[in-house]
């Protein structure tokens, strides 16, 4: 059974940073893509950033291309969000995801591509 915890959200002012991680076992990390989405209240959860199988590709929505980066540790199970420049509007609860198929060559930005998901951790940019 496959576990994806998150940690490292908080509250910070715009313009500030924040690192999420998310740690995974229980499935051979390496294997899959990993997903990052976010959710804000009373709104759909949405695509934010990914990375391949390979950690060869990723791939950003357009309104945190250059601001955010997504990149993984194999030797640690942990795929991470590094977030720069915040705003706002990134206020959601952000969820890590691990893809559904293993070593699939395109990367899925809608939550339907995934099957594990963690709880969630919580994001918070104050202005």
């Amino acid at each position: 059974q496959v576990q994806l915890v998150e940690s490292g959200g908080g509250l910070v002012q715009a313009g500030g940073s924040l690192r999420l991680s998310c740690a995974a076992s229980g499935r051979t990390f390496s294997n899959y893509a990993m997903g990052w989405f976010r959710q804000a209240p009373g709104k759909e959860r949405k695509f934010v950033a990914a990375i391949s199988w390979s950690g060869g590709r990723t791939a950003y929505a357009d309104s945190v291309k250059g601001r955010f980066t997504i990149s993984s540790d194999n030797a640690k199970n942990t795929v991470y969000l590094e977030m720069n420049s915040l705003k706002p509007e990134d206020t959601a609860v952000y969820y890590c995801a691990a893809d559904s198929v293993p070593f699939r060559i395109v990367i899925v930005p809608t939550t339907t591509g995934y099957d594990c998901w963690g709880q969630g951790t919580q994001v918070t940019v104050s202005s």
